[in-house]
């Protein structure tokens, strides 16, 4: 089965699941599905950033500061959280990410609209990213990754999950 034959939960403004769908016809239409995204920092407290591959169906060969991506149907989000985290970077037995906060991004031309989650993981496991989805990685500094902020082209959801991350993060507080 392609990733364009997968079946998503199609859901409303509110979060509640309306329909099922292939993600193909999801994305063609611009309809609202489920998605995670998840930061992970490794044993250095450095974020894991990545290149996504030219084949990717949205947001081809963009860096993004997160891994995840689509819930499938009937799945959680917790659940998609950990299946996404672990096959996007190649480990087993991670620890299961973390919720921050629930996150909703809609494209200003409508063609990408999400229902999302923004989760944290440590993933102290060495890193054998999948090559269908990840074209370059590596494990960024915060300063290094804002550096690059003006520098590379980021996928744009994840993007405004990172943005109003760092915003969320009062000075004080631990890091996620």
């Amino acid at each position: 089965m392609s990733a364009a034959d997968e079946i998503l939960d199609v859901v409303d403004e509110n979060d509640r699941v309306v329909g099922r769908a292939p993600r193909g016809e999801i994305y063609a239409e611009g309809l609202r599905h489920r998605c995670v995204f998840v930061l992970v920092r490794d044993a250095e407290d450095r974020v894991f950033v990545h290149r996504r591959t030219a084949g990717k169906l949205v947001f081809p060969s963009l860096y993004d500061m997160f891994v995840g991506g689509v819930v499938g149907a009937g799945e959680s989000y917790d659940e998609a959280a950990l299946r996404e985290a672990e096959e996007e970077l190649g480990v087993s037995g991670l620890d299961r990410p973390v919720p921050l906060f629930p996150f909703r991004y809609d494209a200003a031309d409508g063609s990408v609209r999400e229902s999302a989650y923004v989760y944290w993981v440590r993933c102290v496991l060495p890193v054998d990213p999948q090559v269908e989805e990840i074209a370059w990685h590596g494990f960024l500094t915060e300063a290094e990754l804002e550096r690059r902020l003006g520098e590379w082209d980021w996928v744009p959801d994840g993007l405004a999950a990172y943005e109003r991350f760092r915003a969320s993060r009062a000075p004080h507080a631990p890091r996620a």
